[in-house]
């Protein structure tokens, strides 16, 4: 589905990404998991579109996206949720969930916003309230709505756990494994490993701007260097 192969990145001089090379099967969950810098958001970035490469490929079901534009990558399905949420915070809800549709014909809207309070039944109840008076987790809930008001084949979500409370770390998991279930695919950026790696089919490991390590989400799991590094064991 999606082929990344020895992908440079740089800002300015300064080296981000290097040789990186993965792949996200159809169906998958695939979570990119290491620490603050190595990076991961870096890469969603260019895979969207938002930076370009130096040199790599990044095709999508056979279509080069090196060139494209964000809204034309949006409109081959990719869908990139950003780190941080970066809602409109004097909007509404139900207007940030809209803004996610533009690529969208204003025919399909009503369906996709049916689709998205079926999956966040919250959302429905405040889609008009302003977006800046919710709380950091119904937030994130607006941030993958928005994503989802697109229609993506593959769902690009960056640290959607973080700055969250325990128990909606967990709700935003399952949120996760219910959207993979119907069908969608997901490349994961996450700090929190252990969730991460727990729910991925396959994972890959960043350290300096590189691919360390990869294999199912269960073999980095049980990897000592994984556990010493990222899970504290």
């Amino acid at each position: 589905m999606l082929a990344i192969e020895r992908l440079q990145v740089a800002y300015g001089k300064v080296q981000a990404l290097w040789d990186v090379t993965l792949e996200v099967t159809a169906g998958e969950v695939v979570a990119l998991v290491g620490a603050n810098g190595a990076g991961k958001t870096t890469l969603l970035k260019t895979v969207s579109g938002i930076l370009r490469r130096q040199s790599g490929s990044i095709t999508y079901e056979g279509i080069h996206l090196e060139e494209a534009s964000p809204p034309e990558i949006v409109k081959h399905g990719v869908v990139h949720v950003p780190e941080g949420r970066k809602l409109f915070p004097e909007m509404t809800v139900i207007d940030n969930l809209l803004m996610g549709s533009y690529t969208v014909p204003p025919s399909e809207r009503p369906k996709r916003l049916e689709r998205v309070f079926n999956v966040f039944p919250v959302l429905k109840e405040r889609q008009k309230q302003i977006a800046g008076t919710l709380s950091g987790g119904e937030q994130q809930m607006v941030a993958i709505g928005r994503g989802l008001m697109a229609g993506p084949k593959l769902l690009m979500l960056d640290e959607p756990s973080l700055g969250l409370a325990p128990i909606l770390v967990e709700e935003v998991f399952r949120v996760i494994t219910e959207i993979n279930r119907l069908g969608m695919t997901v490349l994961l950026v996450e700090q929190n490993t252990q969730h991460a790696l727990s729910l991925a089919h396959k994972g890959f490991v960043m350290e300096l701007g590189r691919i360390a390590l990869s294999g199912s989400g269960n073999e980095l799991l049980a990897n000592s260097n994984v556990r010493k590094a990222y899970l504290g064991l």
